[in-house]
């Protein structure tokens, strides 16, 4: 496994966590909104949902940060990586 296999690897596993975060700040935004939104005349309970829609708009925030500054990194180590292949090869010959 080379180098570029790790980044590439890397960087698929961050997309991947990425896209479920993406998921999580879009259902707490909907479900802050039908908190908020909801006929109910509970007043706590639309303020739950209020605090689920300004936690989902810091989390979209932060998200898209460091969504942006890991993809600046990873674009860099792939542009540095040094070209070579690193071979394992295991420490005992099996026969069979």
């Amino acid at each position: 496994m080379g180098f570029t296999d790790i980044i590439n690897l890397i960087s698929d596993l961050t997309a991947k966590v990425a896209i479920a975060a993406w998921g999580l700040v879009g259902l707490s935004w909907v479900i802050g909104w039908l908190l908020r939104g909801s006929p109910i005349p509970i007043s706590r309970i639309k303020r739950i949902g209020h605090s689920f829609v300004e936690d989902a708009i810091i989390a979209a925030i932060w998200l898209a940060l460091g969504s942006t500054v890991f993809f600046i990194i990873t674009t860099l180590a792939k542009q540095f990586a040094p070209q070579t292949t690193v071979t394992i090869q295991p420490p005992v010959k099996v026969t069979g």
